[in-house]
């Protein structure tokens, strides 16, 4: 699993989640589960998206939760959270969504993509390392920024059907993660949290880092990516289904019209209505490169269910997503122009 796909874990709304796997929230307590509490000691801090019990000292995020609540270990809790076998909050729920976070607020940021400004740094993680099409780059509408500690981010706006800014990511570009094995990292997540038995037979290797590698503003929402793109479809026209926005760049550049997905237990069914409104109106069939791991294979089973004609291409080894694939063909197709090229001269 990518530390992309850890982080897309980690930013799921910490009191849902908690409401999910059967906790009674309420103004953001909860009675603990793990000591006999009486008094809601478990309390979540819906602003860093974690919880701390302040009798027993059981704290963490949202893997942390499902690990210690269900007794799995850290590769098992990721999995599990990215199946999608968590089960949406009722309708009928009373538990308010207003308590968990703010609304987003469109008009603080849409200002920043009327005059979108890419720094040096933006250009070369689009340009030179993804190697992009800069046209896709305008309709995607990305810009950057620097913080006040010196960190470069790239700003990707989220854009419902209509074209309202509805969420932002922000993605750091001076993210360096470092390597370190599943027990590693489960040592190091133990020494935060409460302890918990550790049933990891084999060592694989996880991306950690200490620095954030997404931020997201209080209430952006962002599930499906590239939305206006479908008001340009035509009939029988293919759509690709991306895994990240970074594959839907890739794609965009490859000439095929696409959307992305983050994940299975991000998505929300009713955001899939839009698409069916397309198969059924204008016979739009599907297309999608799943990431070569499991949670790639796992969100296009979970797709292929609810979406029809979902069609699976393979990436080629070694490969593991679409993006790595595009760079390989525009890697041949220098090689190529630099052999005419000789040739010719």
């Amino acid at each position: 699993m990518t530390q992309e796909q850890i982080t897309l874990l980690r930013a799921i709304p910490i009191e849902d989640l908690a409401s999910r796997l059967g906790l009674d929230v309420h103004h953001h307590k909860a009675l603990c589960p793990f000591h006999n509490d009486h008094h809601a000691s478990l309390s979540f801090n819906v602003r860093k998206n974690t919880y701390r019990c302040f009798v027993c000292d059981a704290h963490g995020d949202t893997i942390d939760l499902v690990r210690h609540l269900l007794n799995k270990d850290f590769q098992q809790a990721c999995l599990y959270l990215s199946d999608g076998s968590i089960e949406p909050i009722p309708a009928h729920s009373t538990h308010s969504p207003h308590e968990t976070q703010s609304p987003f607020d469109a008009s603080r940021y849409a200002h920043f993509f009327d005059r979108p400004y890419l720094s040096p740094e933006a250009r070369h993680f689009l340009f030179d390392q993804r190697r992009l099409d800069p046209r896709v780059i305008r309709w995607c509408r990305l810009t950057s920024w620097r913080d006040r500690n010196g960190i470069h981010w790239l700003q990707i706006p989220y854009y419902d059907r209509e074209c309202k800014l509805v969420g932002i990511q922000n993605r750091n570009l001076d993210y360096h993660p470092t390597t370190l094995t599943v027990a590693q990292s489960e040592s190091r997540e133990s020494s935060l949290s409460m302890p918990s038995p550790s049933n990891v037979s084999e060592r694989s290797e996880l991306t950690v880092n200490h620095e954030p590698r997404f931020k997201f503003p209080a209430g952006s929402h962002c599930t499906i990516y590239n939305l206006p793109i479908l008001n340009l479809l035509k009939e029988n026209e293919p759509l690709y289904i991306a895994e990240g926005a970074s594959d839907c760049w890739a794609l965009l550049s490859a000439g095929h019209k696409a959307i992305a997905i983050p994940s299975a237990t991000l998505l929300n069914p009713n955001d899939l209505q839009p698409l069916l409104t397309l198969h059924s109106k204008l016979l739009t069939q599907f297309h999608m490169y799943p990431d070569r791991d499991l949670p790639g294979e796992r969100l296009f089973l979970h797709l292929q269910a609810l979406l029809p004609n979902l069609t699976h291409h393979h990436l080629p080894p070694p490969c593991k997503d679409y993006s790595d694939l595009y760079r390989c063909a525009k890697r041949e197709q220098s090689k190529l122009a630099c052999y005419a090229g000789s040739c010719g001269s």
